[in-house]
């Protein structure tokens, strides 16, 4: 018996150990991960924490934590077991935080200005209801099964699409929701929020205000050899400088989301470990990077906080979007743009046609063409903050395809050569859910 003992003190032990090793530096993220999901999901979109928790929260170990949520003051607290407590705080116009000890909750702070212009027109290029259009070339029984197919029968989870919207030569062809989700639904983006910020690059250009093969102005860069890095190398995730993105783990990009106070030093500080425009690596360090040089290019805040809805969010009427800040005022161009499915679609369409928006030029074309064309070495798969179908990822959707596209399934498809965007928001990815059926196929609708 007491051999027994022994053995159970010294696994117990070695348990212990483990706990402590592997799984106690992973709570801060768990808790921040929760504490930041439930804030915005609950104070962006109305969601009850039982929404949240069984939806959004519902990943491995981030379903540990516990959450309350303080409706008088806008904030939720999460922790896991009772430990590791993380709060994010609610401003309107600024989304919800991830805050730290040390931040001053009763500092004031600027938001930014908006100016959501509701013309009296139908979607897209207002948000009455679009007028009823029916196309000879497309068989819609063929479409409406595909869609369907997209959704999971009821008591299901195994593809969990929340929305799919398809537009057709602007009209809308095709639109689906879950249950509980509808059309004023907002819904986090992550990634796309990358194809968002690049936008904003196009603008500035068309303006003459910035020029993007000139060296990044990163002052730490300038005595060294990152010096050579060009805005254009950021924009195509092809710097050379060190950065590792796993989801899975404590890694630069969750240690950047969930502990940095200013995520646009994050990149700043990595090294080279290849050579600017001969790199390729995928980085959200990278794009809240570009957030922090828009920054610079205003001589206030206020300027670069209004830019974003006054350029490009609140001139095509995406009204419901909103990108949250960090602690540090940043907007984080890299993850946090919220919008519902129609607003995701307009800015599709605004690159399906090339910068143009209802008569006004928002940007150059060749900004269209730029952002859709190869990154060396990226092996046909990446533009500048864009996916790419031109390496065939989706084997059968067509090569000149290419998407904003985010963490658990969001996407935003562009086809040019079939005047289509397709908008699909959830919860699954590859492989657990078929994007090659799903796109090929509705383009298989359209009848030549």
């Amino acid at each position: 018996m007491k051999k027994f003992f022994k053995i159970f003190a010294v696994l117990v032990l070695l348990l212990l150990v483990y706990l402590r090793i592997a799984i106690y530096p992973q709570l801060d993220l768990i808790s921040g991960f929760s504490a930041k999901s439930v804030a915005s999901g609950h104070f962006l979109d109305n969601r009850s924490l039982e929404t949240i928790q069984q939806g959004d929260n519902d990943i491995d170990k981030i379903d540990w934590a516990t959450n309350e949520i303080n409706d008088t003051e806008r904030f939720v607290t999460s922790k896991v077991y009772g430990f590791k407590e993380r709060k994010a705080i609610y401003r309107e116009g600024l989304g919800a935080t991830l805050i730290n000890d040390d931040f001053d909750v009763s500092k004031p702070y600027l938001v930014p200005k908006r100016n959501k212009i509701n013309p009296n027109l139908p979607f897209p290029y207002g948000n009455l209801e679009p007028k009823d259009t029916v196309f000879s070339n497309i068989d819609y029984t063929k479409l409406n099964a595909v869609i369907e197919k997209a959704f999971d029968k009821k008591g299901e989870k195994n593809k969990r699409t929340r929305s799919v919207i398809v537009i057709y030569k602007d009209k809308i062809i095709a639109e689906k929701y879950t249950d509980g989700f509808d059309k004023n639904s907002k819904i986090l983006g992550w990634s796309m929020t990358k194809s968002l910020t690049a936008t904003f690059f196009g603008i500035l250009q068309k303006q003459g205000k910035i020029d993007i093969s000139k060296p990044a102005p990163v002052a730490e860069w300038k005595n060294d050899e990152r010096k050579n890095i060009t805005i254009n190398d950021l924009l195509h995730m092809n710097s050379g400088l060190e950065w590792e993105e796993n989801y899975s783990k404590i890694c630069d990009a969750t240690k950047m989301l969930f502990i940095e106070e200013d995520m646009t030093q994050s990149q700043i500080n990595k090294p080279l470990v290849g050579k600017p425009d001969n790199t390729w690596n995928y980085s959200s360090g990278t794009t809240n990077l570009l957030s922090g040089i828009l920054r610079k290019q205003f001589k206030t805040h206020q300027e670069y906080l209004d830019f974003w809805y006054s350029s490009l969010l609140d001139k095509i009427g995406m009204n419901s979007a909103l990108v949250e800040t960090d602690m540090a005022g940043n907007f984080v161009g890299s993850s946090y743009g919220w919008a519902n499915t129609r607003d995701w679609a307009k800015f599709g369409l605004l690159y399906l046609h090339k910068g143009n928006w209802n008569g006004e030029q928002i940007f150059d074309e060749s900004w269209a063409r730029y952002v859709a064309t190869p990154t060396n070495t990226s092996s046909g798969q990446y533009g500048a903050q864009f996916w790419l179908n031109a390496g065939g990822r989706f084997p059968n959707a067509p090569k000149d395809m290419f998407y904003a596209s985010g963490y658990q399934g969001q996407m935003v498809a562009i086809f040019p050569s079939h005047d289509l965007v397709i908008v699909r928001m959830g919860l699954k990815e590859d492989p657990e859910f078929d994007f090659d059926g799903l796109l090929s196929d509705i383009v298989k609708s359209l009848k030549k």
